[in-house]
This record gives C-alpha cells, sequence and structure tokens, in this order.
C-alpha cells in the first residue's frame, strides 16, 4: 500500500506544481472558450490543465517503475508501451482541441487511437464478468476495450460542465475502485500485490488531487480535452486490465471479494458520467441531432438551472456519486442487507437535497402568478 500511495502522493504534488505554469501558457495562448449560451462562465478561464495533469502521470509512471515492490507491472513492456502511447495521444489531441476545437468525427478518431494503442498492446477485455465468459478471439478483445475506452472518454467528457466536477467525480470514484482493485489483488496472489489497476488509479487519485485546488469554483483553470479523455483513460484502462484477474478470481469467488464485483463496481464509479452520456444523446436523437454536439441538456445545467449554485450543484453530484461507488464497493466488508439499508438512506437524502430545491423554485414563479389578480384594481 505505501508504494502506490508514494505513487499518488509525486503526482499529486506534480499536478499541484506544473499547474499554475500550465495556466499561465494557456492565458498567453488565449486558449479560451469562446463564450456560448451552455456555459456557466461569464469570464474566460484558460484551458489546457489537462497537460498538468498527464505530465503529473509520467512524472508518477517514472516513480512507480523504480519501486521494487511495483515492479511486477512493467515486466509487460509492450503493455507499457501501448499506454505511454495513448497517453501521448490524448495529449496531442487535446491540446489541439483546446486551442482550435476540433470537429467530432477528429475528435473521435483520436480517441479510437489511443483506445487501439491500449488494446494493441495488450491491455485487453479477455473475459466479461457476466457469467465468466471468456472472449477467445483477439479481434473481438480489441472491439470491446476500443469501445469501452471510447465510451468512458465521452462519459468523462459529457460531465466535465462545472468547476470541480468531473476531477471530484473521478476522484471519488477512483478511490472506491483503488481499494477495490487493491484487496483483489490480495485475495488472488498473497505474495504479490503489483497490480496494473491499482497503480493507475493511484495515478488518478494524485493528477484529479492535485488539479481541484485549481479547478473549483471559481475555477482558475479547466482541464480541457486532454484532461477529461485522460481520465477516462484511466478509469477504462484499470477496468479492462480488471477482466485479466478472472480467472485468479474463479477459485476466490466466494472469499472475501464477492464475484459479481468485477462487473459491478466499475459500473458503479462510472454510473454518474454513464447516466449523463445515456440522458444526452436519447436526447439529442429524439430532436433529430448529432449525439457528440454540445447543449444546455447535461444533468450539471439542469441543476443549475434550476436554482443550484455553481458549488451547490457540484457537490450535490458528487454525493451522488459517493454513495453510488462507496456503496457498492461497502458490500465487500459489510453484510449485504446493512449496507443496502444505509445506501438507500444514502440515496433518499440526496433524492431530497437533489429534488427539494428544484422544487421549491418551481412553486414560486406560481405563488406569484397566483397572487397577480389581488393586486390588481
Amino acid at each position: 500500500m505505501r508504494a502506490y500511495l508514494l505513487v499518488a502522493a509525486v503526482t499529486a504534488l506534480t499536478c499541484l506544481a506544473l499547474t499554475p505554469w500550465v495556466r499561465r501558457v494557456g492565458v498567453r495562448a488565449r486558449a479560451y472558450t469562446p463564450h456560448r449560451d451552455r456555459d456557466v462562465h461569464r469570464a474566460p478561464v484558460p484551458k489546457l490543465g489537462g497537460v498538468a495533469m498527464v505530465a503529473a502521470v509520467l512524472a508518477g509512471l517514472a516513480v512507480a517503475g523504480t519501486v521494487p515492490f511495483l515492479g511486477g507491472i512493467f515486466t509487460d513492456a509492450s503493455a507499457m508501451r501501448g499506454l505511454l502511447a495513448a497517453l501521448g495521444i490524448i495529449l496531442v489531441l487535446g491540446v489541439v482541441d483546446d486551442l482550435v476545437d476540433l470537429r467530432w468525427w477528429a475528435k473521435l478518431g483520436g480517441q479510437s487511437l489511443a483506445a487501439l494503442a491500449v488494446a494493441l498492446g495488450g491491455i485487453r477485455i479477455a473475459a466479461l464478468p457476466v457469467g465468466w465468459i471468456h472472449v477467445g478471439s483477439e479481434a473481438v478483445q480489441v472491439a470491446l476495450t476500443v469501445f469501452v475506452v471510447v465510451l468512458t472518454m465521452n462519459a468523462i467528457n459529457f460531465i466535465d460542465g462545472l468547476d470541480g466536477l468531473a476531477a471530484g467525480v473521478a476522484l471519488i470514484g477512483g478511490s472506491a475502485f483503488f481499494v477495490y482493485s487493491y484487496l483483489l489483488t490480495r485475495t488472488i496472489d498473497q505474495f504479490d500485490y503489483s497490480n496494473l489497476a491499482t497503480l493507475l488509479m493511484a495515478l488518478l487519485i494524485g493528477a484529479c488531487a492535485g488539479f481541484l485546488p485549481y479547478n473549483r469554483h471559481p475555477a482558475r483553470i479547466f482541464m480541457g480535452e486532454s484532461g477529461a479523455l485522460l481520465l477516462g483513460l484511466l478509469l477504462s484502462t484499470a477496468a479492462v486490465a480488471v477482466t485479466a484477474d478472472l480467472d485468479a478470481l474463479e477459485g476466490f469467488r466466494f472469499r472475501n471479494v464477492p464475484a459479481y464485483m468485477p462487473v459491478l463496481l466499475p459500473i458503479a464509479v462510472l454510473a454518474l458520467p454513464l447516466a449523463d452520456l445515456t440522458i444526452s444523446v436519447i436526447r439529442r436523437a429524439a430532436h433529430g441531432e448529432s449525439p457528440f454536439g454540445a447543449d444546455r441538456g447535461h444533468l450539471h445545467h439542469r441543476l443549475v438551472d434550476g436554482g443550484f449554485t455553481h458549488a451547490q450543484a457540484v457537490r450535490v453530484l458528487w454525493l451522488w456519486s459517493f454513495i453510488v461507488a462507496w456503496g457498492v464497493l461497502s458490500l465487500n466488508f459489510a453484510d449485504d442487507a446493512v449496507v443496502l439499508l444505509l445506501a438507500a438512506a444514502g440515496l433518499a437524502v440526496a433524492t431530497w437535497l437533489t429534488v427539494h430545491p428544484l422544487r421549491a423554485r418551481a412553486a414560486r414563479p406560481a405563488s406569484r402568478t397566483d397572487a397577480q389578480p389581488k393586486d390588481q384594481p
């Protein structure tokens, strides 16, 4: 555990140190998003924050490579090359998009190329954790991996609309995934705790923790395309890497780590981004619009338009992410009935905190309208 915490700390400190410098570069390069009706900011905020995050992740990887405890992760050189290639692709793609605003098809092509680099490096979906279905065809493994990685990148990108929202959701979900993957590794091998998924989550935690002080409301810098793609890449690659442990997990499926966790926890971690992505695609398709377009119909926009302040909307969505991700993870530690009861109570509180202000705001105009005739002569 100490080795992973060291990597997370190095990544966080590196991101913390680099972000102000990257912000100055963004200001000089005028890497601002032109104001749009769907934006919640009035003053321009520089992008390119993802550059600091990617650099911090690379620094964390460099440190991890020198730690003997984590040496087993780096024995597969092709996997590391694929991951580094993917990081390079999303860095270039993100910077170019932050500067010139690429078309959706160009971004999708770049995302697919990064995902393909991961898959060709050997990090693939080898088994589906539903009924323990093994995927024998390499072509199918690659296709499934590319789909999952691209889907996750876009899910994170879709919720990156409020200060600190995407970084906070990724930090909350990533920390739950970190604990899970570490416990899974200890369950499978009592002598070697080195694991790629756990390392990736340590890097993600460090990058988000180092970036959030500058990105929380009012944000001084945005993570931009490269930051959102980085979070999606790390989360999805970790989820894909976990599938390689399913064979070893089979013998332990009723001990310590429940058998349904490999499929349930990744979904729980990404519940909010995937829900927003799904709703957005359905809404745009219903209006005959491109699913890759942009509008002001995301969940976070609806909260702000419904009367929440910027910070309140972010905290409510963080709460939802925490209850879902850590509630699912808690099934590893406590009785299922107790966890489900507490989770249901937490969801009830979160629902009230979400709905009550919206209903109160909706009722106020009606009250004023009803009172108008009384004031008229």
